[in-house]
């Protein structure tokens, strides 16, 4: 089979005719141009093999992250300490009181709520959304995340509308006499 130009198999058609470019002053291909063969008009399309060879790559890198972070909340959750601490004193709240706490960390916002029936939780201040700042609305009695209108049961912490996949986490709270103390986070609650 003979193709157009200097019939070469190789070769492209389209770079067979030795242009302005492609040759010297004296009408002849230099040298180079045969020994570097890469064909600039060909490096501007991905081939399937390096598509598809980028598409695994990506797939395996993000499975392997999931999986370590599936083996680290396995290996995380049930062993973690909370530290014990303080958040207010039980004569501070009345009924249908608020008090903003960081618990465990600095860097956690909470909310100690004492409902209209006298009982009292905490949950984090963080939406399960977005992570914007939930605060207590009680002519409703229920948090608000006032980002995108997502309403939470003071009670439970579950959504009871908007966009907020899952609840908020919630804090254990034991009092102590006068005290009130967050000693920690029940397993699988951990926020956003």
């Amino acid at each position: 089979m003979k193709l157009p130009g200097n019939g070469s198999l190789m070769t492209p058609p389209s770079l067979t005719k030795p242009g302005p470019a492609a040759t010297d002053m004296a009408g002849r291909r230099p040298l180079w141009r045969e020994d570097f063969s890469v064909h600039a008009a060909e490096d501007n399309y991905v081939l399937r093999r390096q598509f598809t060879k980028f598409l695994t790559l990506t797939s395996a890198g993000m499975l392997a992250g999931n999986i370590w972070i599936f083996l680290r909340s396995l290996f995380d959750w049930p062993h973690r300490q909370y530290p014990q601490t303080t958040v207010a004193r039980s004569s501070e709240i009345a009924a249908g009181g608020v008090k903003l706490f960081r618990y465990p960390t600095e860097n956690d916002p909470c909310i100690l709520v004492r409902t209209r029936a006298g009982k009292l939780v905490a949950y984090s201040q963080k939406c399960t959304h977005l992570s914007c700042a939930v605060y207590y609305s009680a002519a409703n009695n229920r948090l608000e995340c006032p980002c995108h209108e997502g309403y939470f049961a003071i009670e439970t912490g579950r959504v009871l509308q908007g966009p907020p996949p899952r609840p908020l986490p919630r804090i254990e709270l034991e009092q102590r006499g006068e005290e009130i103390v967050a000693v920690g986070i029940p397993a699988g609650e951990h926020g956003a």
